[in-house]
């Protein structure tokens, strides 16, 4: 079972990223926002492809479910964090990370 601490130290490890305030969350990025923590601490908004989405929902839908909105149609994808554990965690992050990246090609 992982956490908001565990969230944060992950998210921070990854190459360039940066955190900031956004709105009521917590922001991180590197060139653009690619994931955005709860102020409650039980879930994190990631920035997935849409078939990365659709992917994540079906292999594990009591840890990933796609935002119910038209961000959620661009692949923005919503993770509950006490269900997962370190590796689900970094697996996704670094998914959403890989298309923040500056000189990378995002896949739309």
């Amino acid at each position: 079972m992982a956490d908001s601490q565990t969230f944060t130290r992950i998210a921070l490890a990854l190459p360039g990223t940066v955190s900031a305030p956004h709105f009521d969350r917590t922001a991180f990025k590197v060139k653009r926002t690619f994931a955005t923590h709860a102020a409650d601490g039980l879930s994190a908004n990631l920035k997935l492809t849409p078939e990365e989405q659709q992917f994540k929902c079906m292999v594990a839908p009591e840890l990933f479910e796609a935002i119910d909105n038209g961000w959620g149609r661009q692949g923005w994808t919503t993770m509950h964090l006490q269900p997962a554990n370190e590796k689900d965690i970094a697996a996704a992050l670094e998914m959403a990370h890989a298309h923040a990246v500056p000189g990378r090609p995002s896949k739309r």
